[in-house]
């Protein structure tokens, strides 16, 4: 299988909340708006990646997606959010695989892993070899 793109679907109960999360709590750039005026589906970018708030949930979800966000700065994210009135599920923390992570959740519940990695962490290091074509 050859991946062109790829995105996060969410169909949030409230997609005016989610929207106003995404974009103005957690502060994600616009990649495109599409359907109505009044109550368009947005996609964000994520990093990469994007995320699409789009459609309804019909009814209450069950485990459904969780997002992994890497930020430069985990403790920073904490206090800015905390001071946006965003409850922390867990405050941040090193986990024994060498990540800082923090948990949050987006209006629906959704949950958010903000991580961090550190300096010398092997998803540092680029694990690729170099191999210069021929002449």
């Amino acid at each position: 299988m050859e991946v062109l793109s790829s995105r996060i679907l969410l169909r949030p109960a409230d997609r005016a909340a989610s929207r106003r999360f995404y974009r103005e709590t957690l502060g994600l750039a616009v990649y495109r708006e599409f359907g109505p005026v009044e109550d368009p589906g947005v996609v964000f970018f994520l990093g990469q990646g994007f995320l699409e708030i789009s459609g309804r949930a019909q009814g209450p979800g069950g485990a459904g997606p969780q997002i992994w966000l890497q930020v430069r700065d985990v403790h920073g994210e904490h206090d800015r959010l905390h001071a946006a009135g965003v409850p922390v599920r867990r405050a941040p923390r090193m986990e024994p695989w060498g990540l800082l992570e923090m948990w949050i959740e987006d209006p629906d519940g959704t949950p958010i892993v903000l991580v961090e990695i550190p300096e010398g962490h092997p998803l540092r290091r680029d694990q690729r070899t170099f191999s210069p074509r021929p002449a």
